[in-house]
């Protein structure tokens, strides 16, 4: 294998060698979870708080999708570990719906650091169940639709991936309504 400099910022999570005690699709998870920090730690840069909390063009916010990536990541694994969503679980799904925008309480540091938390504490679960048999059966809400473990794993990947474009997609607009705002 090839020991170039993996630490550079071209080189993704998934090409640095790492996580090599964990089962490959666990591993997955684990590289995309680390790119989606790293992401989105790019993107929003330079983000005021203001900003994270508009919605250009109705747009959802920046921090719609920054709540909404750590709260998903402990559902979908809670899922996963064949648990049921907690009164405290759900209380947290209806708030990033229904109050998409900031309250003035929140910094996108904040935001930034509840991601990093949830992400963290997701790499420790995630590290348990890529050793488990993925296909074990798992039910997702009250009518316990099917999937397994493993196909919750990969939702943790594509569904975190999915708003993190979100996130960049937004981040550009916000930037280039503010450029534009200064021709």
């Amino acid at each position: 294998m090839n020991t170039q400099d993996v630490s550079s910022p071209y080189i993704e999570p998934w090409m640095r060698g790492t996580h090599g005690d964990v089962p490959a699709a666990g591993r997955a998870v684990l590289h995309a979870l680390e790119l989606a920090l790293e992401d989105l730690t790019k993107w929003t840069a330079g983000l005021t708080d203001v900003e994270v909390n508009a919605r250009p063009l109705g747009l959802p916010s920046v921090t719609f999708h920054l709540r909404h990536i750590a709260g998903s990541v402990d559902r979908i694994l809670c899922y996963a570990e064949g648990k049921q969503l907690s009164a405290e679980q759900l209380g947290l799904l209806k708030s990033e719906l229904n109050g998409n925008e900031l309250s003035g309480e929140e910094t996108l540091a904040q935001l930034m650091a509840a991601v990093d938390a949830s992400l963290s504490n997701a790499a420790e679960r995630v590290r348990v169940l890529a050793t488990a048999d993925l296909d074990t059966l798992r039910g997702v809400g009250r009518k316990q639709l099917p999937t397994s473990i493993g196909g919750a794993l990969i939702h943790v990947a594509d569904h975190t991936m999915r708003h993190v474009g979100q996130v960049v997609t937004t981040a550009k607009v916000l930037v280039a309504l503010r450029d534009w705002e200064d021709i």
